[in-house]
Formats: structure tokens, sequence, C-alpha cells
């Protein structure tokens, strides 16, 4: 069965300035720059069957293309840090699509996400962190901002079940148009 989740890929020049965060953080284990994304909705675990479903709802979505940007860097959970990500910076044209994407999911019975949906680009999982490095690591890299760059099309991805889940592998994509 295949681990499926909608996505924006990361284009080069925004990896390469992700790439420069890689390191410097023992206990971290940096994400491969090839499997950088953009989560849109995460549909988990599920048959053919339900996943030609999905493609077909998702074959329905027209939203035209939109610019996103990078901006900051931050860590997911308060108490017990467990990842570093990089910010996406507010834009509606993003949150419209992912509204789009998650109503298909609800319609089609698909589990909910867990939480408000938090645009980002996953940098490092954490594993047994010092704080203070955490922070130092934090605080040294807190500036980071990419450039604009379109978003022209959104993907389906699978995943594999396994830490980090990746290598990614793009299973379908769909063009953003101008309506």
């Amino acid at each position: 069965m295949p681990r499926l989740f909608a996505a924006l890929e990361v284009p080069h020049d925004a990896a390469l300035s992700l790439s420069l965060l890689r390191g410097g953080l023992p206990g971290a284990r940096f994400i491969e720059v090839e499997d950088y994304h953009i989560t849109l909705r995460f549909f988990g675990d599920m048959n053919n069957e339900m996943a030609d479903e999905l493609v077909h709802a998702l074959d329905h979505i027209e939203r035209k293309p939109f610019n996103l940007r990078l901006k900051g860097i931050d860590v997911f959970g308060s108490k017990t840090p467990h990842s570093i990500y990089a910010s996406v910076e507010p834009c509606e044209e993003l949150l419209f699509l992912q509204s789009d994407i998650d109503r298909i999911a609800k319609r089609l019975g698909l589990k909910s996400d867990k939480g408000k949906y938090i645009p980002h680009v996953t940098v490092a999982r954490l594993k047994q962190v010092k704080l203070d490095d955490l922070l130092t690591y934090l605080s040294s890299h807190g500036h980071f901002e990419t450039g604009y760059f379109p978003v022209n099309r959104f993907v389906l991805m699978s995943s594999h079940e396994s830490i980090g889940g990746g290598p990614y592998v793009i299973e379908d994509k769909w063009a953003l148009k101008i309506k």
C-alpha cells in the first residue's frame, strides 16, 4: 500500500539555500536535499483503489500559480523538540490550495491531519539534542530566508515507512493554471 501525501516541490535555488543549514548540531539528522518539500496534506497508507479515487478528485483542483519564499527557522515540539523546519512566509494562495486538498481528503473519508496546518520544509529530525546546542543553532540561523520562487504545480508523493520517510517519489502532478 502506498503512503501518500500532496506537496509542493522546493526548487533548486531554495534547496541550495536550505542545504546551507545542514550540520553543526549534534543529535540532528538532516534531511537529504532531494527530499525537501512543503507538505500540503498527508493522506497516509491507502489501497490502490482509494489512491485512484484521490487522484481523480485532485484532477479537479483549479488554482492559479503563485510565489512563495521561505523565511526563518523554528522547531516542532515545544517540550521535547523533534524537528527543525524552515517556515513558509504567509501566502493566501497556498492556504487556498491546501484547503481545497484537505476538503477532498475529508470528502473521501481520509483521516484528518492533526492540528493546524503550518506550511514548512523540514530541515532536520532531532534525537537527544542538548537544548543549549539547539538554541545556539537556532540563533545562528534565525535570519534564514530565500528569494521568492514560483509555484506552478503540486504533486502527489509516496514515502516509505522509515525514519523520515524518504526517499520520496512523485506519483502524479497537477499544473496550476490561471482561471
